[in-house]
């Protein structure tokens, strides 16, 4: 039985071990999730979406449109899955910089997302601005749901 004080240090690589991999690019290490569970968490991750927004350069403007559409999809989270979360992130892409929003839950899932996408519709007796008016304000917008599992909406706004 090997002693502990001579074992290999399996935490230091060896010159066997291959590098680390580089960052995926665009991908922000230090990415800030929120939790959506009440009306604070909306606020906290609007407020979030807009420091960021800011420390990366957008206009007033833009930082309260970007705060916009967090909040609508923040609030389908509340309204359809009762928790999920929404991640926030900074973009940098070759000198091109941006804000990813991802927002995620494990709810019912979306049964018509064609429906869901067009102005007015809801079903929670609401304007029906959530999906649809996050998309146009985005510059980039993808949303995938399953039914029974979840709902993920990926969205990015870029810096002009």
């Amino acid at each position: 039985m090997p002693d502990e004080r001579t074992s290999p240090d399996l935490t230091t690589p060896s010159a066997a071990d291959p590098p680390p991999a580089p960052p995926e690019r665009g991908r922000d290490d230090a990415a800030v999730c929120v939790s959506i569970e009440t009306e604070g968490d909306i606020v906290t991750a609007r407020q979030k979406g807009r420091e960021l927004a800011a420390t990366v350069g957008f206009t007033a403007t833009d930082q309260t449109i970007l705060a916009l559409a967090i909040s609508e999809i923040a609030r389908n989270i509340i309204s359809y899955a009762k928790r999920g979360t929404v991640t926030l992130g900074r973009l940098d892409d070759g000198g091109r910089c941006g804000v990813s929003v991802v927002a995620e839950d494990q709810g019912p899932g979306i049964p018509d997302v064609d429906l869901a996408m067009r102005d007015g519709y809801s079903t929670a007796k609401s304007l029906g601005m959530g999906l649809p008016g996050a998309k146009r304000v985005m510059d980039e917008f993808d949303l995938t749901t399953v039914l029974g599992e979840g709902t993920t909406v990926k969205m990015k706004k870029w810096l002009r």
